[in-house]
């Protein structure tokens, strides 16, 4: 199990929160703390990249600050 932790840009409210919930659920997630501005994720490294992960943000329409 790998931890990642990301910097988002552009969420406001607990909406924004619930969105990129959906999205990191959708790839297959499902251990993480999401709060507006960042979020704290456990995965399967194995079945799992970082790269799914940004992109995950981004369908949800934020994006990551490296």
């Amino acid at each position: 199990m790998a931890r990642r932790e990301f910097r988002i840009e552009g969420m406001s409210c607990h909406h924004c929160v619930m969105s990129v919930e959906k999205e990191l659920r959708k790839i297959g997630v499902d251990s993480f703390k999401v709060t507006i501005g960042s979020a704290k994720i456990n995965y399967n490294e194995k079945k799992i990249s970082t790269s799914n992960l940004e992109n995950a943000i981004k369908k949800a329409g934020y994006q990551v600050v490296n």
